[in-house]
């Protein structure tokens, strides 16, 4: 198969976004930007130092104090230009995408449209920020007033597997409410974000509002220890989130940290299986299993087990692996070799703990592409709740099928498992939905429905081991994790 058009083949050594100006790095460490569809390299990212990225704080600082007087309509206005820039760009996004992340270009597209998505909802500021009043509150002429305020200087530290989308969770409604930024994209997948900053240099920002610093773990570490940071939000690992989540609190600064899962997908005796697996597959081989709401365990309760793993494996069975830009494929790769050589070790684990593999990707070939980092769609029957694989996040596309009794059965195992983000039933009876929704401790319920991603005007949850926090990226969450009530109380004589 001959290689696909892309929208550049190298794009050289990305610089870094300061006070309204592209910056070189002045570091000497530069990683390699890979396509993990192609083993290519197609561009270089500094690490930048601890002074550039102080230096982006103070610019954040400075503009902050305009940018908050800045009256939330005018604010409003330029996300909509920005809004606008992304849709004329739409298509360059995606495909940049899919050339340093892997995903499919279906699945960039999609991403791409929840990016706008969080710019529409962040351009209603001047409702979002609305605060409350009331007369005669304290005593008679006595009004109180409680009046909604942005805090300074926020970041974000984000993740590899949404490159588009993850900081928009975040930075729009921060920067709408008057506050500034600093967005530090994943070192893996850095090209997304330096290709929207260029659209948000177009859509006339003032200097200093926001800014993009590349690097490592010495950008996030002084963005945490840094006294002008009010706060940070995260998205990755459940390790990392507790560091974050335990440094800002030695800081002072406000954090929602977004941690690791292990979805669960129950499958009731009444389900309809064709529309069930239908819309599983994507849940489970999204991404290449590479997101916080990936469905990882399957467990059928009762009887559908023969059916439904039949069914299911007939299905993923025709799922087509390749590079993303062909519109035919189905599924990508997972980012990296280090990501490949992980997944492929759960497999054997679950091998060498008695589980039977049905479907075995540890062989994926995808011809002409043989230095793409694929794992094919793994289905693996026998799991049981004390496996290592039905336990621990494995983000690769990657099924464990369980059998379990009864509703309760498993609920019970979804209860013990530390993880909280998501967790779905499929059923068509209202009391068996109501008793999951009710009882699941996690923060994202789907019924028949596998992939529980919410809207931008709605939290991004999490329970347990999943989220370090009390408010959530996104929608109203997001507004109140960036502001503050400061109480007004008036009398006139």
């Amino acid at each position: 198969m001959a290689l696909l058009p892309e929208v550049k083949k190298d794009y050289g050594r990305i610089k870094n976004y300061v006070n309204g100006e592209w910056v070189e790095s002045t570091s000497s460490k530069d990683l390699d930007i890979e396509n993990p569809s192609t083993g290519g390299i197609i561009g270089k990212v500094p690490m930048s130092t601890a002074d550039e990225t102080k230096a982006a704080i103070e610019a954040a600082q400075d503009a902050w104090l305009s940018w908050r007087e800045t009256p939330p309509i005018t604010r409003a206005r330029i996300f909509f230009k920005l809004k606008e820039l992304i849709e004329a760009n739409f298509e360059d996004v995606a495909r940049i995408m899919v050339q340093e992340q892997g995903k499919t270009i279906d699945e960039a597209r999609g991403e791409t449209r929840r990016t706008i998505e969080n710019v529409e909802v962040a351009a209603g500021i001047p409702s979002l920020m609305m605060g409350y009043n009331l007369e005669d509150g304290a005593a008679q002429g006595i009004d109180e007033d409680a009046v909604i305020s942005p805090l300074g200087v926020f970041g974000v530290i984000a993740p590899f597997n949404f490159p588009a989308m993850i900081p928009y969770w975040f930075w729009p409604y921060a920067v709408a409410s008057g506050n500034t930024y600093i967005v530090k994209s994943s070192s893996q997948v850095p090209l997304t974000q330096w290709y929207l900053f260029s659209l948000i240099d177009k859509a006339g920002f003032p200097p200093g509002v926001i800014n993009l610093v590349n690097g490592s773990r010495d950008v996030s570490d002084t963005m945490m220890d840094h006294p002008h940071m009010k706060g940070i939000s995260f998205v990755g690992s459940t390790p990392v989130a507790r560091y974050i989540y335990k440094k800002c609190g030695e800081n002072g600064k406000r954090v929602q940290a977004q941690g690791g899962a292990k979805n669960s997908l129950v499958v009731m005796p009444d389900a309809v299986l064709n529309r069930t697996v239908s819309n599983m597959l994507a849940s489970f081989y999204g991404c290449a299993g590479q997101r916080c709401l990936a469905g990882s365990n399957l467990v059928a309760i009762g009887d559908v087990a023969e059916p439904l793993i039949e069914k299911f494996v007939e299905a993923s069975k025709r799922i087509r692996m390749g590079y993303g830009l062909d519109e035919n494929t189905n599924m990508g790769p997972v980012v990296s070799a280090k990501a490949k050589e992980k997944v492929i070790g759960y497999i054997d684990g679950a091998e060498a703990d008695g589980a039977k593999i049905l479907i075995d990707g540890r062989g994926a070939k995808v011809p002409g592409y043989e230095k793409g980092h694929f794992v094919g769609p793994t289905v693996i029957d026998g799991v049981t709740p004390d496996m290592k694989i039905a336990q621990e996040e494995i983000f690769g596309p990657v099924v464990s099928y369980l059998r379990m009794d009864s509703l309760d059965d498993a609920i019970d195992f979804i209860h013990k498992n530390p993880f909280g983000n998501a967790a779905s039933i499929y059923t068509q009876s209202g009391r068996h939905a109501r008793d999951f929704r009710y009882k699941v401790q996690a923060g994202n319920i789907g019924i028949n429905i596998g992939i529980v991603a919410a809207m931008a005007y709605f939290p991004f949850a999490g329970y347990k081991d999943s989220f370090f926090g009390d408010l959530h990226g996104q929608g109203r969450d997001a507004i109140s994790f960036f502001t503050d009530r400061k109480v007004v109380i008036t009398r006139w004589f």
